[in-house]
């Protein structure tokens, strides 16, 4: 009975929404190499995605962060240009700013986990050019305020999108409001093709750029690719079965990364502010082929998130400090995470690894994450926003996603009412 728990741990990150279908395809992938890079799928895919939103315009890239750069470097964001983004982000974020040696700007956070409007105004100077706006963990910021804002200041509005694929605000798409959006495919998003993302905007000239710019990239090379099509194989067929099996299965993902055969969903260089040189690049056909096959299950794996998220709301709103507990009657949620804030994270994630849950998905401990990103290399000034900072310390994160079941849920529920006592601690 032990050994079966072993086999079924549950993560937030390492692909967890991949089914069989999706790891047969890998696997099946792996043996076509001549479809690697070129192929029919990624149009495709693009066509799919430029359907479901209602957009004019559609690109694809490798991965979230090369769209942005795309769009950056569309919009003639130069050096010095000061970029504003929320406190409580991924260095992901930020390192296309810093590509192009342009300035962020952190601006906390308000009740939402998203952009605070007030704080955006204050923070505004004659060198700000983009406000970037991140839905996170799938909860819509409160766009109409944002976006006046910047059309106040002829401020860009860039909608940072990679957790809220599926996401409505009063009916709209989230991604559709701004100038320009982007999405991530990433292993932990909301649909996953390990790497991959979409650019997307109705604006003509814009749009015109930002295809001159994919035009320019090459593909991933080969053995990158192959990289990430051996992750979820080796993800769900080995490391997972063994993660708690005296950890062996945790120190085996390390050796393989550190090996270079499976990759890093955020690589050392950008924790030190560099970006890696497999970005920006094309997106190639293989993992399109991926991308397509869970962006057709997209509305079942939101609206299970969906289902999940009301399970932890309704069970723990009596208990636990909710950040998200609100009226949503203008929002359609879809909740990559369900947040909840304890006074000892750390303890309360110890325990939870004693019952093979496995919560520290690195959304914590730093207003840029993951929590060992050099600040200074991130252009973030300790202090500047506190309430993402008092958020970051206190925040444990519960998963929603497809492979975590209804009796799954209820169990790390009747844990952490169990575990009660550390919040007072």
């Amino acid at each position: 009975m032990k050994f079966c728990q072993y086999q079924k741990p549950i993560l937030i990150s390492l692909s967890p929404n991949t089914e069989k279908d999706d790891i047969d395809l890998s696997l099946k992938m792996i043996f076509k190499s001549k479809e690697w890079k070129e192929g029919s799928e990624v149009q495709e895919l693009e066509e799919e995605f430029k359907k479901y939103l209602e957009v004019n315009y559609v690109f694809s890239f490798n991965s979230g962060r090369s769209a942005l750069m795309a769009i950056l470097d569309a919009l003639g964001i130069k050096e010095d240009d000061e970029i504003l983004l929320q406190g409580f982000t991924c260095n992901s974020a930020v390192i296309p700013i810093l590509a192009k040696k342009a300035k962020p700007v952190y601006v906390d956070i308000n009740e939402t986990l998203n952009l605070d409007a007030e704080d955006l105004s204050r923070r505004m100077t004659p060198k700000s050019k983009v406000v970037m706006i991140q839905h996170t963990f799938g909860w819509p910021a409160k766009i109409d305020e944002i976006s006046e804002i910047a059309k106040k200041n002829n401020l860009y509005l860039i909608e940072d999108c990679a957790h809220s694929l599926g996401a409505k605000y009063k009916g709209k798409f989230c991604g559709t409001f701004g100038d320009a959006a982007f999405f991530s495919f990433g292993r932990d998003k909301i649909v996953s093709s390990v790497y991959g993302g979409m650019a997307v905007t109705n604006d003509e000239k814009l749009a015109e750029k930002i295809k001159n710019f994919q035009e320019r990239l090459n593909f991933p090379s080969n053995f990158w690719i192959f990289q990430q099509l051996l992750h979820p194989i080796l993800t769900n067929y080995l490391i997972l079965p063994l993660y708690d099996f005296f950890d062996f299965g945790r120190f085996l993902l390390i050796f393989l990364q550190k090996l270079n055969i499976l990759s890093k969903a955020v690589h050392n260089k950008e924790k030190r502010g560099k970006i890696p040189g497999y970005f920006p690049k094309k997106f190639s056909n293989a993992l399109a082929i991926l991308a397509k096959n869970q962006f057709k299950k997209l509305e079942r794996f939101n609206e299970h998130r969906r289902k999940i998220a009301k399970i932890y709301e309704n069970e723990l709103k009596r208990k636990f400090n909710l950040p998200l507990l609100r009226d949503k009657r203008e929002e359609e949620l879809t909740p990559l995470r369900y947040p909840i804030l304890v006074k000892n994270s750390d303890k309360i994630l110890r325990e939870m690894e004693k019952n093979n849950i496995h919560l520290n998905d690195g959304w914590r401990k730093s207003p840029v994450v993951p929590p060992d990103t050099d600040f200074k290399k991130m252009e973030y000034i300790k202090g500047s926003c506190e309430r993402a900072e008092n958020l970051a310390d206190h925040i444990l994160n519960l998963p929603t996603h497809i492979n975590v079941s209804e009796k799954k849920v209820r169990e790390i529920i009747n844990i952490l009412k169990k575990l009660c006592h550390f919040q007072s601690e």
